[in-house]
């Protein structure tokens, strides 16, 4: 008959190849939820705005932060990354992203939040271009499966705009 050694390396056969169906069945099943997050961004001061002896454009800025990505959990999200960016156009670059603030969410208790901040990293653009420039909110966020395949997405929030004159 057979031995010890080829009935082990059966039953270990079995076992891998029907955890390895229950990924993909974990994987397939976010397919059928459409999440439907919601986002809001005030930005209530801009506390400088300034031209650095190198020639870039430097902005700080007090915000509110608010938002609901509770419908981005599912029994197979093990944490979600989000980030909010400032997204503008110039005449170099068709888009230009910088990253204000960003965090990680662990766990759907803590995916509605609102949060008063000031950017948590610096608002610089290579050149004089952000004076009087138009400017997009853009909140991103990346979903981390336990299993599967990661998910991205964004809402864009627009009618921003810096000042004229540096302060």
């Amino acid at each position: 008959m057979h031995s010890f050694g080829y009935r082990a390396n059966a039953l270990l056969t079995f076992a891998i190849t029907i955890l390895a169906v229950m990924c993909a069945i974990a994987s397939l099943s976010d397919n059928f939820t459409s999440p439907h997050p919601s986002s809001k961004v005030q930005v209530l001061n801009i506390n400088w705005f300034r031209n650095k002896p190198d020639g870039d454009d430097e902005v700080s800025m007090t915000m509110n932060i608010s938002a609901d990505l509770q419908s981005l959990f599912t029994w197979n999200t093990k944490q979600v990354f989000v980030f909010l960016a400032a997204e503008y156009e110039t005449p170099q670059n068709s888009l230009n992203q910088v990253s204000l603030w960003d965090g990680i969410i662990p766990a759907k208790e803590h995916a509605k939040f609102y949060i008063h901040t000031t950017n948590k990293y610096r608002f610089v653009d290579q050149g004089s271009n952000l004076r009087g420039r138009d400017f997009n909110m853009t909140l991103h966020w990346h979903v981390m499966p336990k299993t599967g395949k990661m998910f991205a997405d964004k809402i864009v929030m627009t009618g921003f705009r810096l000042p004229q004159s540096y302060r």
